[in-house]
């Protein structure tokens, strides 16, 4: 398969509530941030880049050869961070932007270029992002596990912190309770640009989750399975020492 030309953009923010400094902890010798690059560099992109407001991260990934776009520290969210590199950058519209979330030092480079690869291939699709089967009633029922539903084709028919579909007459033993959204999208500019511009929705304001501005305003959304299982990002300090106690038996980035 002919790769298609995407670039990844890190959105990376030293201030987190639950993980202060998150970007640069260190994870086998090197800040998480960069053993995300490297993940990044791995897939098929043309360019990586790192979108910061903070200088010290900034400082540590040119430090280390990595481009980084400084950006407004008022920005929202990552998706207003990635759009600002877009400009800055002065990307064509129809260019292919992933989002690559920089609390994912595990994540396998396969995905990333799986969801450049679905949007590359889907011309009237705005966004393409990636799903895992649920085989747990625990994580179905789970309001931090967001779930969504596909029409046959993949189309996203809603996200939703509820259980859906919900099995009104029981589980079938055997099968999926549902499909549990990965938080990795691949955008058009063009898409990216008009979605950092509306207000936000309110189905968004409601479930909390940005990717419902979109379909708010009649973007296609398609999700595929995940080619590979994807490591759990770190959010927390006991999911940043379940990394670290991951890292000594795989490859140094």
């Amino acid at each position: 398969m002919n790769a298609p030309a995407f670039i990844a953009v890190i959105p990376a923010r030293y201030q987190s509530t639950r993980l202060p400094g998150k970007p640069l902890l260190d994870i086998g010798g090197l800040p998480m941030v960069l053993h995300v690059v490297a993940r990044a560099r791995a897939s098929q992109a043309r360019a990586v880049y790192v979108a910061t407001d903070d200088p010290r991260i900034r400082d540590v990934c040119e430090a280390a050869g990595v481009s980084v776009v400084m950006t407004d520290p008022q920005h929202a969210s990552g998706t207003d961070r990635i759009a600002e590199v877009a400009r800055h950058l002065q990307l064509a519209p129809d260019t292919i932007v992933v989002n690559v979330q920089g609390d994912e030092p595990l994540l396998p480079p396969s995905v990333i270029d799986q969801v450049a690869h679905n949007l590359a291939a889907r011309p009237a699709t705005g966004l393409c992002t990636l799903y895992a089967d649920i085989w747990e009633e625990a994580e179905f029922l789970n309001p931090n596990a967001v779930k969504l539903v596909t029409d046959l084709q993949g189309r996203v028919l809603y996200f939703s912190r509820a259980p859906i579909p919900w099995p009104r007459d029981g589980h079938q033993s055997g099968t999926a309770w549902g499909k549990r959204h990965i938080g990795l999208y691949a955008y058009r500019v063009q898409v990216l640009q008009s979605f950092v511009g509306w207000p936000v929705a309110g189905l968004e304001e409601r479930e909390k989750l940005e990717q419902l501005r979109a379909m708010s305003h009649g973007v296609q959304i398609h999700a595929e399975r995940c080619c590979t299982d994807i490591p759990a990002g770190v959010d927390t300090a006991e999911d940043l020492e379940r990394v670290r106690q991951q890292w000594p038996g795989r490859d140094r980035a």
